[in-house]
């Protein structure tokens, strides 16, 4: 799967192409430094002064560059998609390598830090049902009534939570289709594209 960037990303990228393999490495060190902990102005006003380039030049290209990392480690870009989505940058062989190079050496990490930094919202831990008949009532000799009891038990951090849900056969039809419908939604490619920018 190919990432798409836009004008704006390659814009700040565009300025890697004009620095050394050294100072890009440098880049890349601070890349993976502000995922881990956030940004830190100092470090971009420094290396400004090196390079003799504004501040939010600087800053520009390491927030392009950990874009570029942390989409690529949450897709799981293979290789060849990697240097086909950096091919429109226009960067030179030994670039791409490099860029490459880091993405594969800090891709576990960055997908561990953005799981963290993920919302923990209650999930499916298990379900317990008992499907109940009533036949007979003293008024009503013979009638069906059928009713289906379920126990679902969910999980966030570590607490377990019960909810007990009692329908009759149609609402639990009825709520069946409307979760398969809810799943079907979210494989199509417009969740997917929001979901994406969501994490």
């Amino acid at each position: 799967m190919l990432l798409v960037l836009s004008d704006e990303h390659k814009e700040h990228l565009a300025f890697l192409s004009n620095v050394a393999t050294d100072v890009v490495r440098e880049f890349c060190r601070i890349s993976v430094e502000f995922i881990k902990k956030g940004s830190n102005p100092r470090v971009y006003q420094s290396a400004a002064q090196k390079l003799g380039v504004e501040a939010t030049t600087v800053q520009h290209g390491v927030e392009g560059l950990m874009y570029l990392l942390t989409e690529c480690s949450k897709m799981l870009i293979s290789e060849i998609d990697f240097k086909d989505s950096v091919m429109v940058l226009g960067y030179s062989e030994e670039l791409n390598d490099q860029l490459y190079q880091l993405y594969q050496e800090n891709y576990r990490e960055i997908r561990s830090i953005l799981s963290s930094m993920a919302m923990d919202l209650p999930h499916y831990h298990n379900l317990e049902w008992r499907f109940e008949v009533q036949l007979a009532s003293r008024s009503l000799q013979r009638q069906t009534q059928p009713k289906v009891l379920l126990r679902i038990h969910t999980k966030e951090d570590d607490k377990l939570t019960t909810h007990l849900i009692q329908a009759d056969p149609a609402n639990l039809v009825h709520l069946t289709q409307v979760l398969e419908s809810a799943l079907a939604e979210v494989k199509t490619q417009h969740c997917r594209r929001i979901m994406r920018n969501i994490k």
